[in-house]
């Protein structure tokens, strides 16, 4: 009876059994040991037979040293060193996660590998014997041993496996991969085989890769992965150049469709409105220039005058409800003794009028229409309260045109200026201690009024500085420009209340003849009279303050005079019997001289 054997270590994952060296630990049985010899001599080239003379010395034969399996290899192939038997590799792992114990290992993975084609296989075991299972030396003493592997991790080598039934059901085995020439084959490539030989098992089963584990080429070419497509981007001019080109695109179809547009509403098949305010009835303020002329020109009037040998317009406004209108003497000097004066008032209505008193001096007038209801007089202010840079208002007939409204300011205050004098004798000359302003006036705007911020009159417009020939009053018929004179109201309404009283003016007078070819400064008393009389007039004003021929007066109430002219525009521009300072140089030396103005009508 047979003793029962002891169980013997199983064959390593990656190893094959090998014959046994001198000095191996092995637990083979004799009859494994025979089968192995037995396929090792069938493999094995015969032994060279030791020389005689050796043999007949009583020598022992070297044995010779036993021939490697394979060459050895010399890029020293990692990870084993030497050349040995070939074992299959795992398959290829996808990426997973790695404990740190080593690399994880799929169930069913793990097996016997093949025979390497050239080996020594050992024969099967007889029927009815025992196989004894492949041994692996024991470590050397001292050796420390690899721990076993973690479950579902790849084993450290030396570490003995469970066999493997068969393949995985469902998969199907790897092919084998040729080995690239002058390279060790990776661990489980299978490598060529020769003729087949009856004595070498059959090659285990591969287990076929899951859809988890594919098979693995070492030297297939994987191409570079592809570059990520980056977006396309525009630059910022090419941004502009298509704004550019989508606004020149909706210019030219907006352009088509409104010449479309318009060529089909010239020919009358679209009727065209137009959006449009409604009519504002609100009242204007009173101090604004449209409050002004609405107030005003009610009670302003056109004049037409036509005589024997000429005609001529102006304008004038209305001081009473009686009819009395105030103009000037050079609107009206046309008629003569019987001409034709007709007045246009601003709503259209037309009215005879006739002359109640005119005079040359101041160039004042005042003509009156009867039988006209409904007049509008304009109030009156105060001409000594306007002061320079007040806004003013004028109003008037420029060249015919009723109804003109004009505004501008106050540029200067006791302008005296001189009117008039085509007359040999000088009667026609007009003395005037003028308002001067910048609103436009114009030929035809004489006679009308200068209104200031709250309606009321301040001067009559009188005379304009004209650009042609620097002629005043009624001369030339140049334009405006900006230099616009009116007789102050404070002066036309004393002489308008005269002529309306007495049909004449009271002119104030010094009583004496001034020297008006006198080229020096200041006003120079005549040494002689006018015709045969003195040129001082005895008992008058000026012989009552002790004025004398060839006196110079220089100052009429501290204010300087330059010429004859000047002083007789001062002089005027008070009443008869007012006081006045004269300042009176003789003989080199300066006096002081106090008088009372006189009067005298106009003819």
């Amino acid at each position: 009876m047979d003793e029962p054997k002891a169980p013997k270590p199983k064959p390593k994952w990656w190893s094959r059994p090998v014959a046994a060296r001198p000095g191996d630990q092995s637990s083979d049985t004799a009859e494994g040991a025979e089968e192995r010899t037995e396929a090792a001599a069938a493999q094995a080239p015969p032994e060279p037979v030791e020389p005689v003379d050796a043999l007949m010395e009583g020598r022992v034969p070297e044995e010779p040293a036993p021939r490697p399996l394979h060459e050895p290899d010399p890029y020293s192939t990692p990870p084993y060193g030497g050349p040995g038997p070939w074992a299959p590799a795992p398959p290829v792992q996808h990426p997973v996660a790695t404990p740190a114990q080593g690399t994880h290992v799929p169930p069913g993975m793990a097996q016997a590998p093949p025979p390497a084609p050239g080996m020594a296989q050992a024969p099967p075991p007889a029927p009815g014997m025992a196989q004894a299972p492949p041994q692996t030396p024991p470590p050397a003493p001292g050796t420390p041993q690899a721990p076993p592997p973690a479950p579902g991790m790849t084993p450290p080598h030396g570490t003995t496996l469970p066999p493997v039934a068969g393949p995985v059901p469902g998969q199907s085995a790897p092919a084998p991969m040729p080995p690239h020439p002058g390279m060790t084959p990776p661990h489980g490539t299978q490598l060529p085989v020769g003729p087949a030989d009856p004595h070498r098992p059959a090659p285990m089963a591969q287990p076929a890769p899951t859809a988890q584990w594919r098979g693995y080429d070492p030297w297939t070419v994987v191409p570079p992965p592809a570059a990520p497509k980056t977006p396309k981007t525009v630059s910022r001019r090419g941004a502009w150049i298509a704004v550019l080109l989508i606004a020149l695109v909706a210019g030219c179809v907006g352009g088509g469709i409104g010449a479309y547009a318009e060529r089909d509403n010239a020919s009358g098949g679209v009727d065209v409105k137009l959006p449009q305010a409604p009519v504002e009835k609100e009242a204007r303020a009173p101090g604004s220039v449209a409050g002004i002329a609405a107030s005003s020109l009610p009670g302003v009037v056109t004049i037409h005058v036509r005589g024997s040998s000429e005609e001529g317009t102006g304008t004038g406004f209305v001081l009473d409800k009686q009819g009395h209108i105030l103009t000037n003497n050079h609107v009206v000097q046309p008629a003569g003794a019987d001409g034709d004066i007709s007045v246009t008032f601003n709503s259209g209505q037309d009215a005879k009028a006739e002359i109640i008193g005119r005079d040359t001096g101041y160039d004042l007038a005042v003509v009156k229409v009867d039988r006209v209801s409904g007049l509008t007089p304009l109030p009156l202010g105060n001409s000594d309260s306007v002061r320079v840079g007040d806004p003013v208002v004028a109003i008037g007939a420029p060249f015919d045109l009723a109804g003109t409204v004009t505004s501008g300011i106050i540029s200067a205050k006791e302008r005296p200026i001189t009117a008039g004098g085509e007359k040999e004798d000088g009667s026609d000359v007009s003395y005037v201690d003028a308002l001067q302003t910048d609103a436009p006036i114009n030929p035809g705007n004489s006679g009308g009024p200068l209104v200031d911020r709250k309606g009321r009159v301040i001067g009559i417009n009188s005379a304009i500085r004209a650009a042609d020939d620097g002629s005043g009053l009624g001369g030339g018929q140049g334009g405006s420009i900006g230099l616009g004179f009116a007789i102050p109201i404070n002066q036309g309404k004393r002489v308008a209340e005269e002529l309306i009283n007495t049909g004449k003016a009271a002119h104030p007078v010094i009583g004496v003849t001034l020297d008006m070819g006198y080229t020096g400064d200041g006003a120079r008393v005549n040494t002689k009279g006018a015709g045969s009389g003195p040129p001082v007039t005895s008992g008058g004003p000026g012989d009552k303050a002790g004025i004398k021929a060839g006196d110079v007066i220089t100052e009429v109430d501290g204010v300087p005079v330059h010429s004859g002219q000047e002083l007789i525009v001062k002089i005027r521009s008070h009443r008869p019997g007012d006081r006045l300072a004269l300042t009176v140089k003789r003989g080199g030396k300066k006096r002081t001289a106090e008088l009372t103005l006189g009067s005298a009508s106009s003819g």
